[in-house]
């Protein structure tokens, strides 16, 4: 075991039913961390557990952090930053959790990530604790909780959500467009003005955001992935001409010419600073646009639907799940610091310091979180985060992103057409999924 002193678990924080949950979630199903002993000399000791979190420009998370020791001064948090990049931060976890390491004890994980880290055995299962402490999973936007299950048991719990939404220009762009026609046109138009570059940009280089970037083109068309059966369906008319707009979005000359190395952080980059009239990203841009320090766009941001295409408007739901480490030494704790991080205390800070939209309905009509980021109080978005599409559900989803990424840069830089990457995804995620 990698050395990593940690006292075990003390009274202020922890009952004896608490314990009680831990050992039967254990001896029932297996799915709880490390055994626990009982010693009553290390009550009033402090526990530390490590949780891990892609990097966060915003400082929220510190401010999580602090907060919640102040509330629970017997347990400290050591943050450990990870990689920017989801699929980076996956293969890290692969590698600590199939060596069984207890180095980190609480992890945010990708929407997607839950059936696989499940199914692999890497994360404690939650239902105990759930039910114990009396949490109400109805209070959650359900699509988040059906992200966090796996075989019909809850491993994760929604900590933000996130769903596209297309940023302009209001001192540019007049009325948002309504589809991607629409936009292309517009961003003709407004490229060059008001000292701008580029017209519009997304993400588009090849890594997962690359594949919510597509899935909002091809759902805007009707097209799917996976369906309901698990049964590969990206092989319609509907996908070829929602990945076909995407081409002709990137290359129809409003877009950078390097936009195929653009992530989110690009994207911010681009928008805050004034270098582009029109930009896709996630809600928490808004609060970026918005810094008086960082912003060279205050008071002239406005925020849209992402464009139509035959089947309307689609934006892919994203966001992170909190999960705990089978193999930490300290679940208990661990439970504490996700129960309060994922509760309206934590939600409350991750919104209004960190621009995340809150999986918990009741904060959308919190006057403080509306207060700090505006896009939370506007009715459209919210039916925007009800309506949003999943990407597939799959314990394989990281061999689908992986050919849907590799297909997809493909066509976009056109080595093959929109049809033959169509087809070639269907062919390999058949296989991987039938292997």
């Amino acid at each position: 075991m990698p050395n990593k002193s940690k006292s075990k678990l003390f009274a202020a924080l922890t009952s004896a039913a608490l314990a009680l949950s831990l050992a039967a979630c254990q001896s029932s199903s297996d799915t709880s961390g490390k055994d626990s002993e009982s010693d009553s000399a290390n009550k009033d000791k402090k526990v530390k557990i490590t949780y891990a979190r892609g990097a966060d420009s915003t400082g929220s998370t510190e401010k999580l952090i602090e907060a919640f020791e102040k509330a629970h001064p017997n347990i400290d948090v050591e943050y450990q930053e990870m990689p920017n990049d989801s699929g980076q931060q996956h293969n890290q976890y692969v590698t600590a959790f199939s060596s069984q390491s207890d180095e980190i004890d609480v992890f945010d994980a990708d929407v997607v990530w839950p059936a696989e880290f499940a199914q692999a055995n890497y994360a404690l299962e939650l239902d105990r604790l759930i039910e114990k402490d009396g949490i109400k999973m109805d209070d959650y936007f359900p699509a988040t909780v059906q992200a966090g299950k796996f075989g019909g048991k809850q491993w994760a719990m929604p900590k933000y959500m996130d769903a596209g939404l297309l940023y302009y220009r209001k001192d540019i762009v007049q009325t948002p467009p309504k589809t991607w026609d629409e936009l292309i046109a517009a961003a003709k138009e407004g490229q060059g003005k008001e000292g701008t570059k580029f017209g519009f940009v997304l993400q588009a280089n090849q890594y997962e955001g690359l594949v919510v970037n597509a899935m909002e083109f091809i759902a805007s068309y009707g097209g799917q992935v996976i369906d309901e059966n698990n049964k590969v369906v990206i092989d319609s008319p509907e996908s070829i001409k929602g990945l076909t707009k995407m081409v002709e979005v990137v290359n129809t000359g409003i877009t950078p010419n390097n936009i195929l190395t653009f992530t989110e952080t690009e994207t911010e980059t681009a928008f805050i600073e004034g270098q582009t009239a029109l930009a896709r990203n996630w809600p928490y841009m808004y609060r970026s646009a918005a810094d008086k320090e960082r912003s060279k766009v205050l008071d002239k941001v406005g925020f849209a639907l992402l464009p139509a295409g035959d089947k309307g408007s689609a934006s892919t739901l994203g966001g992170y799940m909190t999960m705990i480490n089978r193999y930490t030494d300290e679940p208990e704790a661990a439970w504490e610091f996700v129960k309060w991080m994922t509760g309206k205390e934590g939600q409350t800070i991750s919104a209004v310091e960190g621009g995340r939209a809150p999986t918990l309905k009741a904060l959308y009509e919190d006057e403080k979180v509306k207060e700090a980021a505006p896009v939370f109080g506007n009715e459209e978005f919210v039916n925007v985060l009800h309506s949003a599409v999943p990407r597939p559900v799959t314990p394989n989803y990281q061999e689908v992103s992986d050919i849907m990424q590799i297909e997809i840069s493909q066509a976009l830089t056109k080595k093959i057409t929109p049809e033959q990457a169509i087809k070639n995804m269907q062919q390999k995620m058949e296989a991987a999924l039938n292997k």
